[in-house]
């Protein structure tokens, strides 16, 4: 009788150091028997378990993945179903084709509303999909090819040969080559079609701001993987005969912003991972220029750390807004973008509120959440419609004026004046994958249970925690340290004494 793999969990509880090698001697992971075992077949691989086998830190990490969750994550499905409602099925497989695409690949569904009933193994972004791609066809909506055969694609230019599933070199996966981006790109790179939309909108643009910026170029290369894929030194790639350390191998983490709303493997681990990878995107100033009696506040926020505009992806849905609070004495003389985790923040009417996002619009104008509505979009800072996200570093010549490109300022109050004489300011920048006001419109139409709404977790991500708190706080002294502070001229209002999280 042939031995099959078996864990000791499904996906959803590997533990990950399992010692199992003496259920895995028909694999080869172990063995020492001269009989060549035979590879696994093409079904075989697709299946993440049969991974688990011999790479078990791999799949320990993507199983608490948003790969691993892309097809149960319930406000996807909220928005595909009523999608393909409201299309009258128009919209087919574009959402499934990137959140579940070798079911789609395999002819196991046409449009994702039976993913419940689809074997495990086809759901989700998988090890067999990704590392079985052979070429990237286009730039968006997943746009590449599978080869289909029992070759395992990756970045080591020197496998060892497997006793269970080929394995090649491909610069597709390989962080030093600008075509791994094109991997990850196509489908972090969404345009939707007219129909089902109203009008054809390049909607999610994460790999075109990627090669709009500097970190595309060959002198900067700073591939999406080099990111996204943090480096563990000194590691065994796989749990198998004759593989030895490597200098590194890269976690299949992938944290970016989104997080598991329902019970998911590795979910501290994953929030920790978005939060440090959130803490060094941006620098934040803080000037506070003092008048007999009142006082204004400016603030520059500064992408230096995303390779793409901030927030990216689906940055329609994305809120991230500045909690500024003023204080004389104990008492709040100013406060903007104080929001309760109950509160959607684009409902907020606070006039002076500095929030970053795409504004998106239907062909009369109208502001609208889902995709299939969505006719044209904004994203100009300065523009009076809603919408503004802060691009990626384009320069590192500060004689450049596109060097300040990255730069968003911003008054408090934006016009005049507030009153008093603080002796204290704080500011957060706080962020929610999706707005609220995006999952009231989806539970408003029975789509999305009402309880995932309180699921949206809010986080703080200025300065960096590993340093300090979250909190950017100016007081004189602080202010008036040149360890700390500086000062600087604001049009109009004379010299502002400023401090900023880079100095701290």
């Amino acid at each position: 009788m042939k031995l099959r793999a078996k864990s000791a969990h499904n996906r959803r509880g590997w533990p990950g150091y399992v010692a199992i090698c003496a259920v895995l001697l028909p694999l080869g992971c172990g063995s020492d028997d001269d009989a060549e075992p035979p590879r696994l077949s093409r079904d075989e691989l697709m299946d993440p378990e049969t991974c688990a086998s011999c790479h078990p830190l791999h799949h320990q990490e993507w199983s608490g993945s948003m790969h691993a969750y892309a097809a149960e994550d319930p406000i996807f499905l909220a928005m595909n179903a009523r999608g393909q409602r409201e299309t009258g099925g128009a919209l087919g497989d574009f959402c499934i084709n990137c959140h579940a695409p070798l079911a789609v690949r395999e002819g196991l569904t046409t449009d994702g509303l039976n993913l419940a009933d689809l074997p495990r193994k086809v759901q989700g972004i998988t090890c067999y999909f990704c590392h079985n791609i052979k070429s990237v066809e286009g730039s968006h909506n997943a746009q590449l090819s599978l080869a289909n055969d029992q070759v395992m694609r990756g970045s080591i230019s020197d496998p060892v040969e497997s006793r269970v599933h080929g394995a090649a070199y491909s610069p597709l996966f390989d962080r030093s080559k600008p075509e791994s981006a094109t991997l990850c790109g196509t489908c972090h790179d969404i345009v939707v079609p007219s129909p089902p939309a109203p009008a054809e909108v390049h909607l999610e643009r994460t790999f075109a701001e990627w090669q709009e910026g500097i970190f595309s170029k060959p002198e900067s290369l700073t591939t999406c993987n080099a990111c996204h894929m943090i480096p563990v030194p000194n590691s065994v790639i796989a749990d198998a005969p004759g593989v030895g350390t490597r200098k590194a191998r890269y976690s299949h983490d992938f944290a970016g912003v989104d997080l598991a709303l329902t019970p998911f493997p590795r979910q501290a681990e994953q929030r920790a991972l978005v939060e440090q990878s959130l803490d060094v995107t941006l620098r934040a100033e803080l000037c506070v220029a003092e008048l007999p009696g009142s006082f204004v506040v400016e603030l520059l926020l500064d992408n230096v750390g995303a390779g793409h505009r901030f927030p990216s992806g689906a940055s329609h849905d994305r809120r991230v807004w500045a909690e500024l609070r003023a204080f004389e004495g104990a008492s709040a003389v100013f406060e903007s973008g104080v929001i309760a985790d109950s509160d959607a923040v684009a409902k907020s009417p606070d006039p002076n509120l500095l929030l970053l996002r795409e504004g998106a619009f239907d062909q009369d104008g109208k502001e609208v959440h889902q995709f299939w509505q969505i006719a044209s979009t904004n994203n100009d800072c300065s523009g009076a419609r809603p919408g503004c996200t802060i691009p990626g570093p384009v320069t590192l010549d500060k004689t450049d004026p596109l060097f300040f490109a990255t730069h968003v300022l911003h008054r408090f109050p934006k016009q005049g004046t507030a009153t008093g004489t603080p002796d204290r300011v704080t500011l957060r920048v706080r962020m929610r994958a999706v707005g609220l006001d995006v999952l009231d419109d989806l539970i408003a139409t029975g789509d999305l249970d009402p309880k995932f709404r309180s699921q949206i977790p809010t986080l703080d991500l200025l300065p960096n925690r590993q340093k300090t708190s979250v909190t950017l706080e100016w007081t004189p002294a602080v202010a008036a340290d040149p360890k700390f502070g500086f000062e600087k001229k604001l049009d109009g209002l004379g010299i502002a004494r400023c401090v900023s999280n880079a100095r701290q």
